[in-house]
């Protein structure tokens, strides 16, 4: 690929963030551990429907749950067909009316298939078994529908694969590694909206976005507990201003960044009260900005508004004197 065009891309990844970022602050959520309605058992992604619902993998259960945009219960559906063994560890939900119908699709964690069912839980169909060819896996985790594709990370494998809607292999990038383009379990896949797609790549502690055929585009984070900074990344997420939030597992909070990876805020700490995480699993955000989080080992999910941060002209003066 032309070096042009891959720096047209990248300028279409920065283009597509505003500026002002603002504080995010809880709002509520919902969740126990269980398995009953609106119970979970370690859930371990989320993701949101076209008409703001929110599906959640709740792998130990080996089912999907699904809920209004503030968490009342709408359904479920258990993912145990005949040749699926394992629990559901990503999800994702193809655009209302697109390609995929409204398809939701699912991965198996520690498996090796995807599998896709409609909005209300019929099973439609699924593709993949064990193995390092083409179009086949070694523990599938997050799962991504978008610019008409499925991106799966195939975490032991070292690679994303893409995929037609119906489960057709397309192409594949990645090598086990730690160079440009390389990873290290990769768990999850996100896409913005200036046609970038973002890896979290686990192992490395980073996050790696590329082209949506998979060019190397950049890269930022290291091992630690800075800001910028990871403990095993797990899943990543883009609102549609494409900020990129991450689900910064074993330091238990949420990051988030510019498109091309400059810090703009943090929340979360580890804990079980409002606003604090015990290794979360899973991220996604809505039309109206608000972040879900899948807090795998607190057994909920916690959902965050984001509160704008403004200065007023009159207050500008003194910011600036204090820092002349």
């Amino acid at each position: 690929m032309k070096k042009e065009y891959v720096a047209a891309v990248v300028a279409l990844c920065f283009v597509a963030s505003s500026s002002g970022a603002g504080v995010y602050k809880y709002a509520g959520q919902w969740g126990e551990e269980g398995s009953g309605q609106s119970q979970f058992n370690f859930p371990a992604a989320v993701a949101i429907a076209g008409n703001g619902d929110v599906y959640v993998a709740d792998a130990g259960n080996y089912r999907v749950q699904y809920f209004s945009a503030i968490g009342r219960y709408r359904g479920q559906w258990e993912t145990k067909e005949p040749d699926l063994v394992y629990p559901p560890g990503g999800i994702d939900v193809a655009p209302s009316g697109g390609y995929g119908r409204g398809a939701v699709y699912t991965s198996e964690s520690g498996g090796a298939r995807v599998t896709h069912f409609t909005l209300i839980g019929r099973y439609v169909g699924g593709w993949g078994s064990e193995g390092s060819g083409n179009g086949e896996f070694d523990h599938t985790e997050g799962v991504e529908v978008a610019f008409g594709y499925v991106y799966v990370a195939d975490a032991h494998n070292h690679r994303v694969q893409y995929f037609k809607p119906s489960g057709e292999y397309v192409g594949q990038w990645g090598t086990n590694g730690t160079g440009n383009g390389q990873f290290w379990f990769p768990t999850d896949v996100a896409a913005g909206p200036g046609r970038c797609v973002y890896v979290a790549d686990h192992t490395n502690h980073r996050i790696q976005y590329f082209t949506p055929t998979g060019s190397y585009l950049g890269k930022w984070g290291s091992e630690g507990t800075g800001d910028g900074q990871f403990n095993c990344p797990r899943a990543v997420t883009v609102d549609c201003r494409g900020r990129v939030f991450v689900a910064d597992f074993l330091n238990h909070r949420v990051q988030y960044f510019t498109p091309t990876g400059s810090f703009l805020g943090k929340w979360g700490s580890k804990g079980t009260g409002d606003g604090e995480f015990d290794k979360p699993g899973g991220i996604a955000v809505n039309a109206d900005r608000r972040v879900y989080v899948a807090d795998t080992w607190n057994a909920r999910i916690q959902y965050f508004d984001e509160v704008p941060v403004s200065i007023e002209p009159s207050s500008l003066g003194k910011v600036k004197a204090i820092y002349k």
